[in-house]
């Protein structure tokens, strides 16, 4: 998924602990195959390539996530769309390239969600017109981390953090204390803005920090706005609390796109959610229901 995953666990029984551990790591390898556009062979990849021309037939699984990536599409008025990728398939930040004004300008009606149908009798996929893309980079990772939790559980832990890349979900708590889930601060990496304390719950973070490259003084990212096929600069990062890392992942990526003013606004309609904002500078905001661990010194 192309992040770091780690599994920490308190287990007295090691060879339990390793066991559980063992098949979180199987499952999102799994998921991966299933759900990553760079592997030819995924469900994904057929979809782009073929769903514009027949519907492809996709997992209950899948089709479950395209599902609830268009209930948020839906909700955020398209600020979440996992067609952002018909245009955002043309940036390259390890190289530092970007898509031309001219080429946004003659892909960006294809990032529109409402061009994917989803039919839930035959579980297929298909596109209204050519050139839709589909990325789930923006919720895939948040699906994985609730399923590794899910399979802690089921093995019998009941004291665990998964994190992939800025997704975490905790299972339990730290033995009689919350987890305590650091957020990167955006312009240190050798630091953290805050620290968030947690015991089952999620968490996600969504930042201009992880794929970038500046050109003439512009930041160019991977959160890419779907209505301007360009890089979201209204914020630095965004982090999301609620029950689900399945939905505070793609709400991370909402809220980072809105800022700070629609983004809090749009949380606070959502009442198991919560939010911690930081603003282009360093300013941290928050969502009204939330307390922050040590704000007496951010």
């Amino acid at each position: 998924m192309g992040t770091a995953v780690r599994v920490e666990i308190w287990q007295e029984n090691p060879n339990l602990a390793k066991r559980a551990s063992d098949a979180v790591f199987t499952e999102i390898r799994r998921i991966e195959e299933v759900m990553s556009p760079l592997i030819a062979g995924s469900e994904l990849s057929q979809i782009n390539q073929h769903s514009a021309q027949r519907p492809v037939v996709v997992s209950d699984e899948l089709f479950q996530l395209l599902k609830t990536s268009k209930h948020i599409s839906d909700i955020s008025d398209g600020i979440f769309d996992i067609s952002f990728s018909s245009v955002g398939y043309l940036y390259d930040f390890r190289a530092g390239k970007k898509p031309s004004e001219q080429q946004i300008e003659q892909l960006i009606d294809k990032i529109d969600y409402t061009a994917i149908l989803l039919d839930d009798n035959t579980h297929s996929v298909s596109f209204k017109h050519n050139g839709v893309k589909l990325d789930l980079g923006g919720i895939a990772k948040g699906y994985a981390v609730d399923r590794g939790i899910a399979i802690l559980r089921n093995q019998g832990i009941e004291h665990a953090i998964v994190t992939a890349g800025g997704d975490s979900r905790v299972l339990g708590d730290h033995r009689g204390r919350d987890w305590m889930v650091g957020i990167q601060a955006p312009r240190n990496r050798s630091a953290l803005a805050t620290a968030v304390p947690l015991s089952n719950a999620a968490i996600s973070t969504s930042g201009d920090y992880e794929r970038f490259f500046i050109e003439d003084g512009i930041r160019f990212h991977h959160i890419i706005n779907p209505k301007t096929g360009d890089s979201a600069r209204k914020l630095q990062s965004a982090s999301v609390i609620g029950p689900e890392g399945v939905m505070t992942d793609a709400l991370s990526t909402t809220v980072f796109i809105l800022g700070i003013e629609r983004g809090l606004a749009f949380i606070e309609g959502l009442p198991e959610y919560e939010a911690i904002l930081i603003d282009q500078h360093s300013k941290m905001h928050y969502s009204s229901g939330f307390m922050p661990a040590g704000s007496g010194n951010r």
